[in-house]
């Protein structure tokens, strides 16, 4: 058990409490100007030592200057690009704010504070955060801490982003005016992200089956090229409509390396996302210009028809046109390379919301149909009339 002992100091009266670890060793935590409070912590320590809960108040006096570091360089499973952030993130954010803390003095509410503070996108300040909880985390499993008090903090909810949708026709005025329409075209029609785009080779094609298997990613890291896995590190194949694979045809019989990439830059490098110098862009602005209605004379008589679309909005066009054609969420959702259904809804929840229209109809069919075998009349919902209401 532990005892409690008084000493003098000079500046008055203070209480030590000696206890020993759970190995056996003997230990002493000093300083206490109050007796209450020594008999406080030495109840602490006996109750963690028995639920194998106990700390040793030396382990957090290690600062997270000191720990950080130290977990960033065991992040050797993380990709490259997710590693640059990391980087970036410590180096910015963490670092100088919480760098010369020892773990155990931070407070909870200090971290909520901080966050809060933190004026950036909401996506910015979840990856702020979730590095630091990571970090935290090690102190906790390294029991250098108790507990991670930035773990489940509320954070900025992340805003919804309009997207822009390419009709059919649209696809293929933009697919017109590009200097790889072959490109724009897979992109709309098969939701492939621009990286996993980048990185495929003539074997991951399979033009007779009309599949494509998706087994890396290019992205850029700093100034170079990375080719590694896909973003949710599954790889998956997807499908391609017939015409989009016979557009491929003469890219993919044109390489004699089948480990060679499709597409590359003089350089031989991946193909880098679009900038504003980039030739989509400039199909982009051909096809917006195009799309303004125009006098007799020559005039503009209103806007643009057009959207100003990125290339990642392809990806988005794609799952329009994929729920457009009827297809299942599940279907979506393995297309895209989601992890799971609920991130499809998430994204493109609203575009299923015709369905509820058929579903109404259908329920009504069933309702009447029960109701003329038990001889009851239901009614018949006038022309028109929104059941789905």
């Amino acid at each position: 058990m532990a005892t409690i002992e008084p000493y003098e100091t000079k500046s008055g009266k203070r209480y030590r409490v000696r206890y020993r670890t759970p190995s056996g060793r003997q230990t002493d935590k000093r300083g206490f100007r109050r007796k209450i409070d020594a008999e406080k912590f030495a109840a602490t320590v006996e109750v963690s030592k028995m639920r194998g809960e106990y700390i040793a108040p030396s382990m957090g006096r290690m600062t997270v200057g000191e720990l950080g570091p130290k977990w960033i360089a065991r992040q050797v499973h993380i990709k490259p690009s997710w590693a640059e952030r990391v980087d970036s993130i410590w180096r910015v954010h963490i670092e100088p704010q919480w760098g010369a803390r020892q773990l155990a003095s931070i407070e909870r509410s200090e971290v909520r504070d901080w966050i809060a503070g933190i004026k950036r996108a909401p996506s910015t300040v979840a990856d702020i955060h979730a590095v630091f909880s990571m970090i935290l985390d090690e102190a906790v499993e390294e029991k250098r801490v108790p507990a991670n008090v930035a773990a489940g903090l509320p954070l900025p909810r992340r805003q919804l982003v309009e997207h822009n949708y390419l009709t059919h026709d649209q696809v293929a005025a933009l697919a017109a005016e590009a200097k790889h329409p072959e490109i724009v075209m897979l992109l709309a029609y098969s939701g492939l992200r621009w990286g996993e785009m980048a990185a495929l080779r003539p074997r991951d094609v399979d033009l007779d089956r009309r599949r494509i298997r998706v087994g890396r990613s290019a992205s850029k890291v700093n100034s170079r090229s990375v080719i590694g896995s896909p973003k949710t590190w599954e790889i998956r194949t997807v499908a391609v409509p017939g015409e989009v694979a016979e557009m491929l045809r003469p890219v993919v019989e044109a390489q004699t390396d089948l480990e060679g990439l499709l597409w590359s830059r003089p350089d031989g490098e991946p193909l880098r996302p679009p900038t504003t110098t980039h030739w989509f862009g400039g199909a982009v602005r051909r096809c917006i210009k195009a799309s303004i209605p125009l006098d007799d004379d020559g005039n503009p008589t209103g806007p643009a028809t057009f959207p100003r679309v990125t290339a990642h909005q392809l990806r988005h066009t794609a799952a329009s046109l994929m729920i457009a054609s009827g297809a299942h969420v599940k279907t979506v959702q393995r297309q895209l390379g989601h992890k799971t259904a609920t991130m499809t809804l998430d994204n493109y929840g609203h575009l299923f919301e015709d369905d509820l229209d058929d579903v109404a109809d259908r329920m009504s069919e069933g309702l009447r149909a029960a109701a003329q075998k038990c001889g009851q009349n239901v009614g018949t919902a006038p022309e028109g009339t929104d059941v789905a209401a």
